[in-house]
């Protein structure tokens, strides 16, 4: 397979998303608007069983049957597999990332039997845990240090490091009554708003340093991105993630292909036109300024919550327009095909590193099959 330098990469896009900038943005509100039906005849039939109806932060966005992570079964009970979250493709399987929903009161605990039983090593969350008197997510680890018990599970925040504009905690995780725990590296990034996007300089840093950290760990499991739903700008930080990954491979990006495949596993990722440019940027911005050359510093910080709970988001829940989003829903049609551009010969970003790494894609595999069984 053909590779291209950084450089190369970057005349491509910024050649790219001129074009579609231009008249008012035409090109890019005709290819984000060709994505409207995509997923949306796929079923959501657990996510809307009245037994699992509490378990949803918000009623109209529903995990997808196929792709959805199933929990084990507990006290025999049928209903206690469901979790409000699904696996999404990345750059070395169909199930790099877990996109889910920030935890409720009464989901915190199955939160982390997923963590616990798909071997989470990495949990990204983007979202602050409340804006003015809505809360969208709830708080599921100590923001001090010491122990919370949920469920089975024993967290113990250890830890905390300060970025440019996030925090990073050191979790233990241990089942109760068990020997064997696991550490967890939480990111929490705050500054972003419901339905909008943060300063573009300040999550390229982010993202990248996430990205640098995903490259030095073994891949023993997905990583865990959430923030309120689950769906916008948790959507909009794996499509940058794994078209970083794809880049310093020499791999041309395709912004569209990469949505388009991430709505096929989870309904609305990227949510709006704004988030859908902003990927665009993001990413021009980002091969420009080379922030990869080196992990920006984190200090050592005293574990306080106020440090935690001090988050600015300009932004309301959205309840209103996920009710439109819902209506739209009803209607349903088979998502359109990836049609990329003539002039840019990509691979269908979902295949990439697969195919350029097909040990990587059948030990996945072969991992996969034994934890269904």
């Amino acid at each position: 397979m053909e590779t291209f330098s950084r450089s190369q990469i970057l005349q491509e896009l910024n050649l790219r998303c001129h074009t579609l900038a231009a008249k008012g943005k035409r090109g890019f509100k005709q290819e984000f608007g060709e994505l409207n039906e995509v997923g949306k005849d796929l079923s959501i039939k657990a996510g809307e069983l009245e037994a699992n109806r509490e378990k949803n932060r918000y009623p109209l966005i529903l995990p997808y049957d196929h792709c959805r992570v199933r929990l084990s079964i507990q006290s025999q009970n049928p209903y206690s597999d469901y979790i409000n979250a699904n696996f999404v493709p990345g750059g070395g399987s169909e199930r790099d990332f877990i996109c889910t929903q920030g935890p409720l009161p009464n989901t915190i605990a199955d939160f982390w039997r997923m963590v616990w039983e798909q071997n989470v090593k990495i949990i990204i969350m983007v979202t602050a845990l409340k804006y003015k008197n809505t809360v969208l997510c709830d708080k599921y680890w100590s923001l001090e240090q010491g122990t919370v018990y949920h469920g089975l599970f024993q967290v113990t925040t250890v830890t905390c490091k300060q970025g440019p504009d996030y925090f990073i905690t050191t979790i233990n995780l241990r089942q109760r009554d068990s020997p064997t725990d696991r550490i967890i590296t939480h990111y929490h990034y705050l500054s972003w708003p419901d339905q909008g996007v943060p300063n573009l300089s300040s999550l390229c840093v982010f993202t990248e340093h996430v990205r640098q950290h995903l490259e030095e760990i073994p891949r023993l499991g997905p990583a865990v991105v959430h923030c309120s739903a689950g769906v916008g700008r948790s959507g909009t930080f794996v499509t940058l993630l794994w078209l970083m990954q794809l880049c310093v491979r020499g791999i041309r990006p395709d912004i569209r292909a990469a949505v388009e495949d991430l709505r096929l596993h989870r309904m609305w990722m990227v949510q709006n036109l704004e988030q859908y440019v902003f990927i665009y940027q993001c990413l021009a911005h980002w091969l420009s300024r080379g922030v990869s050359a080196s992990r920006p510093q984190v200090t050592e910080i005293s574990l306080n919550a106020k440090q935690h709970i001090k988050d600015q988001p300009r932004t309301s829940s959205g309840r209103r327009n996920r009710a439109g989003s819902r209506r739209q829903h009803r209607h349903r049609q088979k998502p359109p095909s990836d049609q990329p551009q003539a002039t840019i010969q990509t691979l269908h970003p979902g295949n990439l590193l697969r195919r350029l790494m097909p040990f990587l894609s059948q030990s996945n595999q072969a991992s996969n099959s034994s934890s269904n069984k």
